[in-house]
């Protein structure tokens, strides 16, 4: 630990939490604000306070700062196809390949794009845990496209709050099976863990809130190609409500999807994939749009749709 700091309420943070208060003093995450709090490291006026005390202004706070632990440094091995498509001194965001996790986890041996960014020389925030420094959203193994990092502290605080207060623009295309009724539309169904298989999600009531909505760019004979825009951003979402309508994304085996259509059009993997990302740029305030094309796969499997059709 370090040595303890001690400083005022500022007046402007009259009235607030207190997490919320130590967040918007030091920078981060309202998570990490809460964890310093719960581990005792957090004094009001000499007086240990739980999180969701108020604060008033000129009250003083003592506020002991863990030491740095940036983990354990990632491998410095290139990632085959990781492109980068936006970098600035904030932010970076990259073209996610297939095969590829965000960050390492238990289990993952594969490359990841907290890897293959070291091996391009590009250093990015310390917040996060340790494991997954900088990573302010995911996309799934599975599912290639754009994906942001943040570069900076600042960033990653800002970037983080965005995804919460779903202010930034998360747009797919996923090929699904069938032709969802109606044509567009919106699905809102609350997910969480699969009650029986660890390794799923499901519409499941009591869940956390999620909103998909979708509609259709361009339909097939036994197809569709929707474009989606995320509301929320819970894992496997897409996938998840897909297949809870009974328009499973084309191979998808893990929800449902039909091997045999998969295997005839080249697919080893879900067709879906993060289009663009859009948001208000964590410095400037000024719009950052970012897309990505399809690749080589999903390209293929469309075409072969269109020749049937």
């Amino acid at each position: 630990m370090t040595e303890p700091r001690l400083l005022p309420v500022p007046d402007g943070l009259d009235g607030l939490r207190l997490d919320v208060a130590i967040s918007r003093l030091f920078g981060f995450s309202r998570t990490a604000a809460a964890d310093l709090i719960d581990a005792g490291n957090v004094s009001v006026d000499g007086a240990a306070q739980a999180r969701s005390a108020k604060v008033r202004g000129g009250s003083w706070l003592e506020v002991t700062m863990p030491a740095v632990d940036t983990g354990p440094a990632p491998d410095p091995t290139p990632v085959d196809g990781l492109m980068v498509l936006y970098d600035d001194d904030d932010v970076v965001v990259v073209d996610k390949p297939l095969g590829v996790a965000a960050h390492p986890s238990p289990g993952w041996t594969g490359p990841t794009v907290i890897q293959g960014l070291a091996a391009m020389g590009y250093r990015i925030s310390t917040s996060g845990a340790a494991e997954r420094q900088g990573i302010v959203h995911r996309l799934d193994v599975g599912t290639t496209g754009v994906m942001a990092v943040a570069k900076s502290e600042h960033a990653y605080t800002q970037l983080k709050r965005a995804f919460k207060e779903r202010t930034v623009d998360k747009r797919y295309s996923a090929l699904v099976q069938g032709h969802p009724d109606p044509t567009r539309g919106t699905i809102d169904a609350p997910i969480d863990r699969h009650p029986t298989a660890d390794y799923k999600y499901a519409v499941v009531a009591g869940g956390r809130p999620s909103v998909t909505h979708y509609e259709t760019d361009e339909a097939f004979r036994s197809a569709t190609l929707l474009d989606v825009h995320l509301e929320t951003g819970r894992t496997h979402q897409i996938r998840v409500h897909m297949a809870a309508i009974r328009h499973p994304c084309v191979g998808d085996l893990t929800y449902g999807a039909d091997p045999v259509f998969a295997k005839r059009l080249g697919l080893t993997r879900q067709w879906l994939h993060a289009r663009e990302l859009a948001f208000a740029h964590p410095r400037t305030g000024e719009p950052v749009r970012v897309s990505s094309p399809f690749p080589a796969d999903l390209r293929h499997a469309l075409d072969a749709l269109r020749a049937e059709s």
